[in-house]
């Protein structure tokens, strides 16, 4: 689909209604579309919630012609959290499926990405871009060097997996002063196949275009998968170090949407 610039907007969510709608538009993808559930998810209200919730920022992508009362025309999100945005007792939330020990002790700053969505109907289209552009401006804004976050392959069935899991631990795992590993009570070798078994090919066809899209930014993966079955994904770390980034890559990641 065509999206015109003047017709949307991004910025952080400024009133309760608004992360309602988020959420709202969260369950609709994690929750409806994904089987995901949890144990603050509100399936009577339709909210996909988690504690972590009031730490972030919550990044949106707003259709000024959708707008209603209940979706307040979000139609993408993300949530996003600096390190200096937590607490004494505060941890990100990928530290449920991560050691971030190496990124925390870096002295660099980090920001956690996550629940990143799109409306199924503006999918394939450009409003990923308008997304990223909004995320590349927060970035600048705050001089992040680290960017991170779980990024999911929907279902648990590690067989079936095998091959896009492997292409990702031959090709993209991150340098040891990047390279963080799934927790030991949920860890998941990713080394599933020899070098020569792998088909890229079907690799790449069966990875999340999100995860895609970030290894073409110059991403790396952390060390093993985390299985979620509350969730009903499989789990990997992404990490993106914005020193490391070549000029093309720059150029995806912040260059304005087309109207």
């Amino acid at each position: 689909m065509i999206l015109s610039e003047q017709r949307f907007e991004t910025r952080l969510a400024r009133q309760d209604t608004e992360l309602l709608a988020a959420q709202r538009l969260r369950y609709a993808v994690f929750v409806e579309e994904l089987g995901g559930d949890g144990p603050l998810v509100d399936h009577e209200n339709r909210l996909e919630r988690d504690r972590f919730d009031p730490l972030y920022d919550h990044l949106l992508l707003i259709d000024r012609q959708r707008v209603t009362d209940t979706d307040m025309g979000v139609v993408g999100v993300y949530r996003l959290l600096r390190k200096e945005m937590l607490g004494p007792t505060d941890v990100f939330y990928s530290e449920s499926e991560y050691d971030l020990t190496v990124l925390k002790t870096s002295g660099r700053r980090l920001l956690e990405l996550g629940r990143s969505c799109l409306h199924k109907d503006y999918r394939g289209g450009s409003a990923m871009l308008h997304l990223w552009s909004a995320l590349a401006d927060y970035v600048t804004q705050h001089d992040i060097e680290i960017l991170f976050g779980v990024a999911s392959f929907h279902g648990t069935d590690i067989e079936a997996l095998k091959q896009p899991l492997s292409l990702l631990h031959r090709r993209h795992l991150a340098p040891e002063p990047l390279r963080v590993r799934a927790v030991p009570a949920h860890y998941q070798t990713m080394d599933l196949l020899p070098k020569d078994q792998i088909d890229r090919k079907a690799a790449m066809l069966a990875t999340p275009a999100l995860i895609k899209a970030y290894l073409r930014l110059g991403g790396f993966v952390g060390e093993g998968a985390f299985v979620d079955h509350s969730f009903n994904t499989t789990d990997v770390c992404l990490v993106m170090d914005t020193e490391q980034m070549n000029a093309r890559q720059r150029s995806i990641y912040s260059r304005e949407p087309r109207t």
